[in-house]
């Protein structure tokens, strides 16, 4: 699901990065020992007066203003344009894709990416240099817990660069939604509600009843000349075969038929695991949805599986439709 696109002027908010709220400094544990280091030479040169560590004094001080300002050009000119969940189930690893502006034109960032979603965890991901593109793809790892819509909140880009005596921290909020699909658990023997939409023929290589000829192609066995037909065409034709595959898969739930609850979400996850098979068995896959507004039919891998992260159980439970005594 793309983001909303990303507004304010690139060079305003350089300007005001020491002052961003959603900015955050702090110091590393090498950055303490340098700064201390730093202040005992300070120190030692002005009770001695000596010159050479007045010398050493200024360039350590240089260093550590050039490590905040590198540091700083890292965090510049880099804009969140969009999010894309791809196919991402419940509570399997999957892949997040996000899309940035970057006008860095090659600019070394070494930037950690650190992803907040809710009921979820994203692994963080790494982003070595600019692109000089103007757009650059990252792609960060996340599990989700449940189906349906998650919140992503916020965004972190995170920079030890390039000494590590500062690690700089800056806040992105995106507040946008993702939705994940069912877990696709492995389906048990095909029941009723399951079904084929019958079969077609597709040419193929193997020793199954001949379907008919064509001319002779590379890689083509010698076993399988058609002598006739070669005889009549004066060239060599083969021989072609024919299989019976079935052409698709075409599911059906009643919500109507179902409560909301653990047994709910466990049909759910087998129908998302058998449009999974059907998607790397290279066959098509339909869902139909009988609900109190209709029957609803969805065509295609991902539509079946967007379909039923979404469904919701119409039925009853069974503690509510048991009798009270009074």
């Amino acid at each position: 699901m793309p983001l909303r696109k990303c507004t304010g002027g690139g060079r305003l908010e350089a300007m005001r990065l020491w002052n961003d709220r959603r900015l955050r400094l702090s110091l590393t544990g090498l950055g303490g020992q340098y700064l201390l280091a730093l202040l005992a030479v300070g120190v030692f040169s002005v009770n001695t007066g000596n010159n050479l560590l007045y010398l050493v004094f200024a360039l350590m001080l240089g260093l550590f203003l050039v490590s905040g300002i590198l540091s700083r050009r890292a965090l510049q000119n880099l804009k969140v344009v969009g999010l894309e969940e791809g196919n991402l189930f419940a509570r399997v690893r999957g892949g997040l894709r996000l899309l940035l502006q970057d006008a860095g034109h090659g600019r070394i960032r070494g930037l950690e990416l650190h992803l907040v979603m809710e009921d979820g965890i994203v692994e963080p991901s790494f982003l070595d240099s600019a692109s000089r593109t103007g757009e650059t793809l990252v792609v960060l790892h996340a599990r989700a817990g449940h189906r349906g819509w998650i919140r992503v909140r916020t965004l972190e880009f995170r920079t030890r660069f390039p000494f590590g005596l500062i690690e700089k921290s800056r806040f992105v909020p995106l507040d946008q939604a993702v939705l994940v699909l069912p877990h696709p658990r492995t389906p048990p023997a095909q029941p009723a509600s399951w079904r084929g939409e019958g079969q077609r023929t597709l040419p193929q290589e193997g020793s199954s009843s001949p379907e008919g000829a064509r001319p002779l192609r590379m890689g083509d066995a010698p076993g399988r000349v058609h002598w006739k037909r070669t005889a009549q065409r004066s060239q060599p034709w083969v021989r072609t075969f024919e299989e019976e595959r079935p052409m698709g898969l075409h599911l059906r739930l009643d919500l109507a038929a179902w409560a909301p609850g653990r047994p709910f979400e466990r049909e759910l996850e087998h129908l998302s695991g058998a449009v999974l098979q059907a998607r790397l068995q290279k066959r098509d896959a339909s869902l139909e949805l009988h609900g109190v507004q209709g029957i609803r039919e969805v065509h295609g891998h991902t539509a079946c599986w967007r379909a039923l992260a979404l469904a919701q159980a119409a039925g009853m439970a069974e503690s509510a439709m048991a009798p009270q005594l009074v």
